[in-house]
């Protein structure tokens, strides 16, 4: 016969069940608990979202185009970008961005990934590397004829979650809290000095000072998983506000953004990364 459940297990079912739709996936109950993670990273805000308005079928590349560098829009002779066992597959092969026909503003991104083994050059032995480029305006392959004018999420080993502002015609601007880090660069502290860049980073929270652009790296407090893993990446895009969390930490946020709607770009940049879901759900007021 098996036991009765407890009052703090009743309880926490019916707190799931409760739970609105869209809300991020906390640090699970079996994970270590981790000493290193700041309280305001613990502290992932509240999401309000419903059914998703857009999402990868899961079967093609149905609501999105491509664009490689050199090639233009929805030329990829080379299957940069395929679909395989039901996930997006971004050979990292060419530079260049799977991009959203539709433009969105006011929305909760939802992307589950994980890194593939391919490198390519000239990263062939860099840190694996991509992005996800939000607000997206303008002309295809504004910035350095590969990439929109847009506000990036990056995605790069030991480094994800930083934001980077990629200039088209005009400068994107955002700004974030800060702390000056011992090598002399940006990075997210919630209640720090407010600082507003129109190019550069601001690194996350985490970032190690010591990081190498080599295969493989990994920083003492990344909450990025193991290379061939499952990451769960959450962009939240409010207003002029810009929120990333990562795999239930809350790792960057950016306020007084320049740009607050546009189409969404997934990088092609020298490595492979598979892509297993994308739904963009919009917020609830």
């Amino acid at each position: 016969m098996k036991p009765a459940p407890t009052i703090a297990f009743v309880t926490m079912m019916a707190a799931l069940i409760a739970a609105p739709s869209g809300l991020p996936r906390r640090a699970m109950a079996d994970e270590p608990q981790r000493t290193d993670v700041p309280s305001f990273a613990r502290a992932v805000p509240a999401i309000h979202s419903g059914e998703p308005i857009f999402r990868f079928n899961g079967k093609d590349l149905a609501g999105f185009y491509t664009y490689l560098r050199g090639r233009g829009r929805d030329s990829d002779p080379h299957q940069v970008f395929t679909v395989r066992n039901g996930a997006i597959c971004a050979s990292g092969e060419e530079f260049g961005g799977l991009i959203t026909r539709d433009e969105y503003h006011d929305y909760h991104l939802v992307v589950e990934w994980r890194w593939g083994e391919r490198t390519w050059t000239p990263r062939k032995s860099s840190a694996r590397d991509s992005g996800i480029l939000v607000h997206c305006v303008g002309a295809d392959g504004a910035a350095g004829g590969t990439w929109m004018e847009s506000q990036e999420c990056q995605i790069i080993e030991g480094g994800t979650g930083d934001f980077l502002m990629v200039g088209g015609k005009n400068k994107p601007s955002l700004t974030c809290e800060t702390r000056v880090g011992p090598d002399r660069q940006l990075y997210f502290e919630k209640g720090g000095k407010p600082v507003t860049l129109d190019s550069g980073r601001f690194n996350w929270w985490g970032r190690d000072p010591s990081w190498k652009d080599e295969l493989g790296f990994r920083g003492g407090r990344d909450v990025e998983k193991a290379t061939g893993e499952w990451n769960r990446m959450e962009v939240i895009c409010d207003g002029d506000s810009i929120t990333t969390i990562l795999n239930g930490y809350l790792v960057n946020a950016g306020t007084r953004s320049s740009h607050t709607r546009g189409k969404v770009l997934f990088q092609s940049e020298g490595a492979e990364i598979f892509f297993r879901k994308i739904e963009v759900r919009p917020l609830m007021k």
